[in-house]
């Protein structure tokens, strides 16, 4: 879709040959855009935009892109019409024609973050250095930062990237950025030094995994779940539960122990530790530090 509403024509072939795949597969995904009621024009022979329907459609280059969170949500909003509403169906196969997949869930990132992905894939694939202008970190502070980028995480919220000051791979958070601005003429040269972990369900980041396992009762399962849409995955009922804690169990594995502990120190009351000595350790060490005395 994106090239098909760009300021460049391709002609089938070249939509093939960019995307790797076979012209017919090019075919398939013009009859899937107008099945799901998108214009597709033929240009001349070979050749396929996507236009607007009306003064009132905005450009399709500004389509609305969503985190897992965020698409999480909009599926239980769409699940939760009645069946017989006929726009449900349509809001299901639009969504799942734009991207390729059948669930809502595989959505990724932001429409305000739209052109800032576009500029870091592009740099990605030419393998050029950025600078990403206006940079607010976790403190707050604005600044610029030079990196290599290199890849997102799954739901395009971060992208990795080699910090060329502090020579080290870090994850910068999308709408933290201002502004990307490619350094056409700063190609990589510490790709051998490229390194990215995975994310937790509470956003923590790490090369070390460690595994937990909560008790929750029902209060806690429902704030995890606000706070934190994909530990949805890891929540299940209770099979031999012991009070106050009797209903939820959450076990999963995650990167560091402030996302995790920061939830169950919160919710002290609601919830409880089980098998997780590293947790238990944690909370503990907690505690000493800011509730001595």
């Amino acid at each position: 879709m994106k090239l098909l509403t760009g300021n460049t024509v391709y002609t089938v072939d070249e939509l093939a040959e960019k995307l790797d795949t076979s012209y017919r597969s090019i075919y398939r995904y013009l009859d899937t855009f107008r099945e799901a009621g998108f214009a597709v024009r033929k240009v001349r022979s070979g050749v396929y935009e996507l236009v607007s329907t009306g003064r009132r459609t905005r450009d399709l280059d500004r389509l609305v892109y969503f985190s897992d969170e965020e698409a999480g949500i909009i599926n239980g909003l769409i699940e939760s019409l009645d069946n017989t509403n006929a726009l449900k169906q349509n809001l299901h196969q639009k969504l799942a024609a734009i991207y390729d997949v059948a669930p809502v869930t595989d959505f990724i990132s932001k429409r305000s973050n739209a052109l800032n992905v576009r500029e870091l894939s592009d740099a990605i694939q030419d393998r050029r250095c950025v600078v990403l202008h206006d940079f607010k970190s976790s403190s707050g502070r604005g600044g610029d930062r030079r990196i290599e980028p290199f890849a997102f995480t799954t739901n395009y919220i971060h992208v990795w990237g080699y910090d060329l000051a502090d020579g080290r791979c870090k994850m910068f958070g999308v709408a933290r950025i201002g502004e990307v601005e490619i350094l056409r003429g700063e190609p990589w040269t510490h790709e051998d030094e490229h390194r990215r972990t995975e994310m937790d369900v509470f956003r923590m980041s790490g090369e070390r995994k460690y595994h937990v396992k909560l008790a929750l009762d029902q209060l806690a399962r429902d704030l995890l779940l606000e706070e934190y849409p994909l530990a949805a995955s890891e929540v299940r009922l209770s099979d031999a539960a012991t009070p106050p804690c009797s209903s939820w169990i959450f076990e999963s594995d995650v990167c560091a122990m402030q996302g995790v502990g920061r939830f169950a120190i919160g919710l002290a009351d609601h919830v409880q530790v089980l098998d997780s000595p590293e947790l238990s350790e944690y909370i503990k060490d907690f505690s000493k530090k800011y509730f001595a005395g």
